[in-house]
């Protein structure tokens, strides 16, 4: 079994910041990446950014120059600095990661259970 838990979602005024953390937990014997998602009311999930377990990073264009992906491999947490947010932004958050578990050779794909961010004055 592996769990994804995310927090650090809340309500935000424009131009704030969030931070936004997912550990990944339980039988896993590697992570070959991990990162975010987003879905607003009425829209697909679409890409935030990613990071390989080598450290390349990939963003979406609405997020570049301010969200920041990072992560901290010994604790296999994955982490979002989201600054200067925007009402758009407004979405669930999906944490993301490719894990191989313990005791298999596949890689599957573990979706954390979402958390909210609301971009409001």
């Amino acid at each position: 079994q592996v769990q994804l838990v995310e927090s650090g979602g809340g309500l935000v005024q424009p131009g704030g910041s969030l931070r936004l953390s997912c550990a990944a937990s339980g039988r896993i014997f590697s992570i070959n990446a991990m990162g975010w998602y987003r879905q607003a009311p009425g829209k697909q999930r679409e890409l935030v950014a990613t990071i390989t377990g080598g450290g390349t990073t990939n963003y979406a264009d609405s997020v570049k120059g301010r969200f920041t992906v990072s992560t901290d491999n010994a604790k296999n947490t994955v982490y979002l600095q989201s600054n200067s947010l925007r009402p758009e932004d407004t979405a669930v958050y999906y944490c993301y990661a490719r894990i191989r578990p313990l005791h298999t050779i596949v890689t599957i794909d573990y979706w954390g259970q979402g958390t909210q961010v609301t971009v409001s004055s």
